[in-house]
């Protein structure tokens, strides 16, 4: 029986996005030789801010058609001085989201054996978390007015736009979640300030709650999320939130797991129509682009994440456990880990592992 291919669309991006993609797909290959009934195709695209500052974009207009053959997207960073964050960020980023209607934001919060916590007397079970982010509209739908600009008057208007289908499919994602790996279900709101947006998110998790009597819920503040997440941090196993708390709360996650460089995401359109696409949350960092400095195990657990999605959960899992074997060892981690390796000789270290060469 011959390999299946999986083609992947490549964006490495900006800053040090090129540096960590490269042992991502590292893995992934590794990965992909260790098994042997599948293999991947990479095809790259130079799209980002450098692209922008050439062409006035930040991919060409038939970019998501392009992308759309693809069985998944490997994304780097976004992100560079000269290019304003608002034009990078909804001219690729959210572009490709709301384009494939890559409705579920996937974040890991998990303490892997090796990694550094600031918070005193956890356990490493501890912090076993999964957010599951509101991912196509919220707080980011980018819907406003900006009213007599540049007078005394000046007046702007940020919407936040949470619709009946989209609220109810991400909670229902997350119930279904938890119910097949047994895990309680915490709601994220802010209902006590927020009278429309979070009123109506909390009365839709209760109403589609009622069809899953099995899970053990729980519904916090989001400022009471934050405090709790570092106080007590076991907590939460399944969480779910709008777009904006899901992506400040993970931020403060990758900060009790390890760092950024730790911090994985999965933009995923659960009934696959289109490409899913796996990105690192730490941002394309442009003071060390180019230095060998950057951590690839955020990209490379973001290799995991696909390959879970593509159905190659052993293979996944393989690619996660050489993650936590070289965090464990400690002679291949990058400077922000304490280490004194470059960013291709951690990825190096994983892929080494994922072969069985160690």
């Amino acid at each position: 029986m011959s390999a299946v291919t999986h083609k992947v669309a490549v964006i490495a991006g900006d800053g040090i996005g090129p540096e960590v993609v490269a042992e991502g797909l590292k893995a992934l290959d590794a990965a992909a030789a260790a098994d042997g009934s599948f293999k991947f195709e990479f095809t790259h695209f130079p799209w980002g801010c450098e692209y922008y500052l050439k062409t006035g974009r930040m991919m060409p207009e038939d970019g998501l058609e392009t992308l759309g053959g693809f069985d998944a997207i490997m994304l780097g960073a976004v992100g560079f001085p000269g290019v304003p964050d608002n034009i990078s960020l909804r001219g690729l980023l959210l572009a490709i989201r709301r384009g494939f209607d890559q409705y579920v934001n996937i974040r890991p919060v998990k303490l892997l054996k090796g990694a550094p916590t600031p918070l005193k007397d956890v356990r490493r079970e501890d912090i076993d978390m999964v957010f599951v982010r509101e991912n196509s509209e919220g707080e980011y739908s980018g819907t406003g007015a900006w009213l007599y600009e540049g007078q005394p008057n000046e007046t702007v208007i940020q919407n936040s736009v949470f619709s009946r289908h989209g609220t109810e499919r991400i909670i229902r994602y997350a119930y279904e979640l938890a119910r097949r790996e047994g895990k309680t279900l915490t709601s994220i709101s802010k209902g006590n300030a927020l009278n429309y947006s979070m009123v109506f998110w909390d009365r839709v998790f209760k109403e589609v709650g009622e069809e899953y009597p099995d899970v053990e819920t729980h519904s916090l503040l989001v400022d009471a999320a934050s405090m709790f997440m570092v106080k007590d941090p076991k907590r939460f196993q399944v969480v779910v939130a709008s777009n904006l708390f899901g992506d400040i709360l993970t931020d403060l996650g990758a900060a009790i797991s390890g760092g950024m460089g730790l911090a994985a995401g999965a933009n995923l359109d659960p009934e696959r129509r289109h490409p899913s696409m796996f990105e690192p949350i730490h941002g394309s960092a442009p003071d060390i682009a180019g230095k060998g400095l950057a951590n690839p195990l955020a990209t490379i657990w973001c290799a995991s994440q696909m390959l879970d999605f593509l159905g190659h959960r052993e293979s996944a899992a393989a690619v996660l456990g050489a993650v936590e074997a070289v965090l464990a060892d400690k002679r291949s981690l990058t400077p922000d880990l304490g280490g004194t390796a470059t960013t291709s000789q951690s990825g190096d270290a994983v892929a080494s592992l994922i072969a069985g060469n160690a």
